[in-house]
């Protein structure tokens, strides 16, 4: 290895350059006599690459094409030949960095200036368009230069000197294996860069997964809450419902029982009325279980823990108490009502047969006996009835308002118990 490349290879070794830098393997070592001549088609490279060859004898010039026969190797200088026909095209400066990735000596050619007076014009577009392309290209030397020119010697002098120039200085070879290793080590960045960018994009789209996989998360359990409070709301309403309607119907049965009580049942009214309630709230109480334990199994829930036994509304006795002064009117006006009966038969039967008016008298006084007795009971049983019709509308009072507490209340129990049971099923499921 030469003192110049080692220089360079010292430069760059000991630099701290670590992780992705420190992995690049060094590039190959330059020829420092390899000539590579390069253009686009009919540029005339060909014929400067055979003019060249005998200019510079003590040089190794090869054409592009002819690349592949030097595989591995790493031009001392690059030829970059462009006809003076028309300025470089972009496509054009991108076969000058496939050509000069690992060389830092470029050298910039205008063939065919014999035949076109205006290569002048035409190589400072092609300074001005390479340089624009690149940052690196703005010290590249221009020549004009007519390998094969129709009249007269070839025009290749200024271009040898400089070659040659440019070849013999040790700095040129330093500066090629500089650019070998800015290349090799910029395709390191660019790996790292580029592997960075993967996981940063890997990254970022398992947040948007996740992120995606959070809202589905929270719009089902949203989706689950509200069918579910939707479904006890629907339950309350339809329990509630079966509430007022059971106690529509036990007041209803209760009153045609009071319509038609005698003296003999009307002790019994009351206790009969009780176990009515009691069977009713049951029943609600009964529905009540059968609505949530429904409900449940269509969320796939357990159902919800039974609740305590019922507790029947407290019902005072029906107010049949004692009527003294009412029994005492009533018994007046029945006197009356008797006595009136009394003087009617009587009179009726001395008129059809005087001789029998002491037996008509005794049947008169019997007879109003029996119509005021008669009058007095049926007015206390019709105001028993009115007592127990109005009793009857305060007992279906106090059980609706019972029943209908113990619906919303076993309803929100079990909300809350269901609402747990979900909220422990998301929780396993994450």
């Amino acid at each position: 290895m030469s003192a110049p490349i080692a220089a360079a290879d010292a430069l760059i070794t000991g630099a701290l350059i670590t992780g992705a830098l420190g992995s690049a393997e060094p590039p190959p070592a330059p020829d420092a006599r390899l000539v590579l001549v390069a253009g686009p088609e009919l540029a005339g490279a060909t014929g400067l690459a055979a003019a060249l060859r005998e200019r510079l004898p003590g040089c190794t010039v090869v054409e592009e094409r002819v690349e592949e026969a030097i595989a591995g190797t790493v031009p001392a200088a690059v030829v970059f030949a462009v006809s003076a026909v028309a300025p470089l095209t972009e496509s054009d400066c991108r076969l000058v960095d496939a050509a000069a990735a690992d060389t830092d000596l470029v050298v910039g050619v205008v063939t065919k200036i014999d035949t076109h007076r205006g290569w002048r014009e035409v190589l400072a577009a092609d300074r001005e368009l390479l340089a624009r392309h690149d940052d690196r290209y703005r010290s590249v030397p221009w020549v004009g230069a007519a390998a094969a020119p129709d009249l007269g010697d070839p025009i290749l002098d200024e271009l040898v000197a400089l070659l040659e120039r440019r070849l013999a200085d040790p700095d040129t070879l330093r500066r090629n294996r500089l650019r070998g290793w800015e290349v090799r080590l910029q395709r390191a960045v660019d790996a790292g860069e580029r592997e960075v960018t993967g996981h940063r994009r890997r990254v970022a789209a398992l947040h948007r997964d996740r992120a995606a996989e959070l809202r589905r998360h929270r719009l089902a359990r949203t989706e689950q809450a509200i069918a579910l409070r939707g479904r006890l709301q629907q339950a309350r309403v339809r329990l509630a419902h079966l509430a007022r309607n059971r106690t529509t119907a036990m007041r209803a049965e209760l009153a045609e029982d009071a319509a038609g009580i005698r003296r003999r049942t009307r002790d019994r009214f009351a206790a009969h009325t009780r176990d009515r309630v009691g069977a009713v709230i049951a029943a609600v109480d009964a529905a009540v279980n059968d609505e949530l334990d429904r409900l449940a199994a269509a969320l796939g829930l357990s159902a919800p823990p039974p609740a305590g036994p019922p507790i029947p509304p407290e019902l005072p006795g029906p107010p049949l108490r004692s009527r003294r002064l009412e029994a005492r009117l009533t018994m007046v006006l029945g006197a009356g009502f008797g006595l009136g009966m009394a003087l009617m038969v009587t009179r009726l039967v001395a008129g059809l047969a005087p001789g029998m008016t002491t037996a008509g008298v005794a049947a008169g006084a019997l007879l109003g006996l029996a119509s005021t007795g008669w009058l007095v009971g049926v007015r206390g049983l019709l105001h028993d009835r009115a007592v127990l019709d109005r009793w009857l509308s305060d007992v279906a009072a106090r059980l609706r308002s019972a029943v209908e507490e113990r619906v919303a209340s076993r309803v929100l129990a079990a909300e809350t118990a269901l609402a747990g049971q979900l909220a422990h099923r998301e929780e396993s499921e994450r």
